[in-house]
């Protein structure tokens, strides 16, 4: 199985940009994380970060048939994306969206998620952990889909035996 992780614009500034709003980790440090993770769970990761929205649209079309589930910070794209939102809809992959800040906390122009209607969850405000979440919460929704295309292959052998 893979997992690609996404991260939308300004996400690179990690650590540097507003601390006391995302916290003093870097993105290095995050992926790092949840490489670990990925390898406790025995499943690829794949990283890719843009602060292009078109870039962002073209590596979530890339997913299909090259990756199993997608986690996705849409950063600020999240508020304003209908391309992203219909990507993550055309792939008809299970989605993850992570936020390090609580949007719902913050200006009232972040508190509308164009991505989270087409997306499995969202998880907000837990700082760096979000994505330790989500990928806990993706390998259940990977495990959960695998069990039901099991169970639909053993109605169908029966059905033919």
């Amino acid at each position: 199985m893979k997992i690609m992780v996404i991260q939308g614009p300004n996400l690179n500034m990690l650590g540097i940009r507003e601390q006391h709003v995302y916290g003093p980790m870097k993105l290095e440090n995050i992926h790092s994380e949840m490489k670990k993770q990925a390898e406790q769970f025995n499943v690829d990761i794949e990283f890719f970060q843009s602060n292009l929205e078109g870039e962002i649209v073209d590596k979530i079309q890339e997913c299909l048939g090259d990756a199993d589930a997608i986690i996705i910070n849409p950063a600020a794209y999240t508020h304003t994306s209908i391309a992203i939102r219909d990507a993550i809809s055309a792939v008809n992959l299970p989605v993850v969206e992570v936020h390090i800040s609580n949007i719902y906390r913050r200006e009232e122009f972040r508190h509308k998620s164009l991505t989270a209607p087409v997306c499995a969850g969202s998880i907000v405000g837990f700082g760096p952990f979000g994505y330790h979440m989500a990928m806990i919460a993706t390998m259940q929704i990977l495990n959960e889909v695998k069990m039901i295309k099991e169970q639909q292959a053993k109605a169908q052998a029966a059905q033919q035996a």
